[in-house]
């Protein structure tokens, strides 16, 4: 029998205002840190994380991230640390800066990584993965790691401060965790961890998904008036640490190899976030799953109310070619992709036809309302 897996960061920290205590918590992991963030994120956080580190005696230093995770950028920036002797990566920022820093830790020896996200907007930050794109931001593999990140540090008045819409694509990237983790299940795959879903990785997708739904929007409404409120904190932690902890110990399946196959077009869909687009694949996930109606127009309605894109014109895609769907499902289904996880054998025609249903549901209910 295979061995189930379950693996997870180091220490996870939520709060108001935590950002002012990195130091403290970073201190007795390294002497010297190598701060990777974008030009605005760094306006925002970059005296408060310098002036904390500073009082705690850990030397660091800033050196901007060019937009993509991929395999040259990673790879310039690991130079740069290894130039400076870091022995702590630092990433703040969304998912493809914390990717990148997850694999420039992984360039040196005996390094840490801590990762400082300044919006819930995806479930990466807790992950042993990088998600690899190219220099083009198209998808190009999973890139796994040795072990997952030291410390993620959350600070939930800076997420209260992001646009809203960040949340609701952390939601929506979330809603996929319990979907796909029961497709895993059920097909008796591996997760992401390398093994099977353990008792506990199952239990937090299902309560990812529970507290979603009960939580998400409240906490949506809270975001918008730049509230710390308790629903606000409940999904922050859902996007993140639930979501994190049961997709990689839970498994992915359809929804997000989806995602990966709109890489590959060409036009506004690349303006879409990474939630954004999981939300439609988990949409038609359930289609081909034969969900009851009732089931679906449940995340329909969810997904709406957030603003979140469920019809292909949502995405920018009305104008799509069957050819445009059928090149996103043949690279949906590449060997190695996690829509190899949904049970039974999966054709390319089937992904465009639930799409197209996925699609139909959707209008339909818009049409209704």
């Amino acid at each position: 029998m295979e061995e189930k897996v379950f693996i997870s960061p180091g220490k996870y920290v939520q709060g108001m205002n935590v950002l002012d205590k990195t130091g403290s918590y970073i201190k007795a992991m390294g002497k010297k840190a190598i701060i990777l963030a974008d030009d605005f994120v760094w306006d925002l956080t970059g005296e408060r994380i310098t002036t904390s580190l500073k009082n705690d005696e850990v030397e660091s230093f800033y050196f901007k991230f060019n937009g993509e995770a991929s395999k040259k950028e990673i790879e310039r920036i690991a130079e740069k640390a290894k130039e400076e002797q870091a022995d702590i990566v630092i990433g703040v920022g969304g998912g493809k800066t914390l990717d990148t820093a997850k694999g420039v830790r992984e360039h040196l020896d005996n390094a840490v990584c801590v990762i400082i996200p300044t919006t819930a907007s995806t479930d990466a930050p807790t992950s042993a993965l990088s998600v690899i794109y190219s220099d083009e931001g198209v998808f190009e593999s999973y890139r796994f790691y040795s072990k997952n990140p030291d410390l993620i540090l959350m600070d939930s008045k800076i997420i209260a401060e992001a646009p809203p819409r960040f949340l609701a694509s952390g939601i929506a990237d979330a809603m996929a965790t319990w979907v796909e983790a029961k497709a895993a299940i059920r097909s008796n795959s591996k997760a992401m961890s390398g093994g099977l879903t353990t008792i506990a990785g199952a239990a937090i997708a299902e309560k990812c998904e529970e507290t979603l739904f009960e939580y998400g929007e409240l906490a949506y409404e809270s975001n918008k008036r730049q509230v710390v409120s308790y629903a606000l904190e409940q999904i922050v932690e859902a996007n993140t640490l639930l979501s994190g902890l049961g997709f990689e110990s839970g498994g992915l399946a359809l929804a997000h190899a989806i995602h990966n196959g709109f890489t590959v077009l060409s036009g506004d869909i690349h303006h879409m976030t990474h939630g954004e687009k999981v939300a439609f694949g988990t949409l038609s996930q359930l289609v081909l799953e034969r969900r009851p109606k009732e089931e679906i127009e449940k995340y329909i309605s969810f997904y709406s109310v957030l603003g979140l894109p469920v019809t292909l014109a949502d995405l920018h895609l009305d104008k799509a070619s069957d050819e445009d769907l059928h090149k996103v499902a043949e690279t949906a289904l590449t060997e190695g992709e996690s829509s190899h996880n949904f049970p039974g054998s999966l054709t390319p025609f089937q992904v465009v036809d639930a799409m197209k249903a996925a699609d139909q549901y959707a209008s339909m209910y818009q049409k209704n309302r």
